[in-house]
């Protein structure tokens, strides 16, 4: 069985200007760390917040705007209220005063539409309890819970802890690792690590530090070098890994220097599988050999970072697609969870990095309005891969794909 690998489940809190989403927050922080006023709409835009829930563990709470906010800066308000939905594994819907109306009804839609669990809360029960007829309403909702409950009153939160640990998916905390299905006790994996333009100075970017620790926490051993170093240390040692995992940018090299019978993919592919949309980046990938003249990319990076010149978003991949095809291409680049400059149907291809600071589901719904219009979808290493000739070797660790040397060539 593999090993579980935690990280933080994100909390959205939704609902109406003043109904005490803010309140609900310091409730469960057992702190004020969100900024309360009896002023409607004092939260403007979604604010993160990361801490322990005690009798839970670490978690991210998103602190969104009032779903009724007014005027032409409170249609955008809402607008990234909306938006926060695709980043959260569990949403909190937060009424007051049992209002039950369009706005809440849009939120459940939304909720339902992105597979997102949701709990109600019912908050200023000490002025306006939950009425039958409210509850009533609730029933059919298919609703992870429901509590009457007032933050003003400070008494610790036990119920809507409870409520919590039953909705959150488990997938969310706990997830599957990224090699533990690939090698074995006291397997030896090869890491190839290149140390360039774009390698943070004096440490290894996220990814690589992922596998180091995915390897050890699955009790094999870790060799870790750079590519220049592959030929000599297999020569050398005369070891046969179990595994090798390089970075895209240099699959070339590894292709040559990695024996045939030595099971070879990348960091990206890796998180590709781990907390990507794997099935349909196997679809996807080999849509490249179709692209026209005039098609036009999206390239997802799911962070911020500094831009090299030879950045791999922007530069290479758009480079090496454009000689793969020889097609004239248009690309466009978003970096974060920010939104698209264009309907994603303006898309012939989108291209998703590893997605190595954000959760499998905000990867997930990243990607389906893609999917759902038809549009293919890939990664960025499984791209890299393809374009490069080398495809079939970099995914078969994952499909069991069975072909002859040539058919990689």
């Amino acid at each position: 069985m593999q090993k579980g690998k935690e990280s933080k489940p994100h909390i959205g809190i939704f609902g109406r200007r003043n109904n005490g989403k803010s309140s609900l927050i310091n409730l469960l922080a057992g702190q004020d760390v969100a900024i309360v006023s009896d002023y409607a709409g004092t939260t403007t835009d979604p604010v993160k917040k990361s801490f322990e829930i005690t009798g839970f563990g670490p978690v991210i709470l998103i602190d969104t705007a009032g779903i009724d906010d007014e005027g032409e800066l409170g249609e955008k308000r809402i607008e990234k209220t909306l938006h926060a939905i695709n980043q959260i594994d569990l949403a909190i819907l937060v009424l007051s005063a049992n209002q039950w109306d369009s706005y809440e009804k849009m939120l459940v839609d939304k909720f339902k539409k992105t597979d997102t669990p949701f709990i109600i809360v019912h908050n200023k029960n000490d002025i306006e309890p939950a009425s039958e007829a409210l509850k009533n309403q609730l029933k059919d909702l298919n609703h992870k819970g429901f509590l009457d409950i007032s933050c003003k009153i400070k008494k610790y939160p036990e119920e809507l802890i409870a409520l919590i640990k039953k909705a959150i998916p488990e997938s969310s905390y706990r997830t599957p690792t990224l090699l533990g299905d690939l090698i074995s006790y006291g397997d030896i994996v090869l890491l190839i690590t290149p140390i360039d333009v774009e390698a943070p100075a004096g440490r290894l970017i996220l990814p690589q530090v992922q596998a180091i620790r995915d390897v050890l926490d699955n009790d094999a051993v870790a060799v870790v070098l750079k590519e220049r170093e592959v030929d000599a240390f297999l020569r050398k040692t005369h070891v046969k890994p179990a595994l090798a995992v390089t970075d895209s940018q240099i699959f070339v090299k590894a292709d040559a220097s990695i024996p045939r019978d030595i099971p070879l993919t990348s960091f990206s592919i890796l998180l590709a599988r781990f907390k990507g949309d794997f099935d349909n980046y196997l679809k996807g990938t080999p849509k490249i050999s179709e692209l026209k003249d005039g098609d036009r990319i999206l390239l997802l990076e799911s962070c911020n970072h500094h831009v090299s010149c030879d950045d791999i978003g922007r530069v290479k991949i758009p480079r090496w697609i454009s000689n793969f095809t020889g097609k004239q291409l248009e690309y466009d680049v978003v970096a974060g969870l920010d939104q698209l400059p264009r309907d994603i149907k303006d898309y012939s291809l989108v291209i998703q990095c590893g997605g190595c600071m954000i959760t499998r589901k905000q990867i997930i719904n990243r990607l389906r309005p893609a999917v759902e219009a038809g549009i293919p979808v890939t990664n960025y290493g499984m791209a890299i891969a393809y374009v490069q000739g080398i495809y079939n070797r970099a995914v078969a660790p994952f499909i069991g794909y069975k072909e002859s040397k040539s058919d990689y060539l």
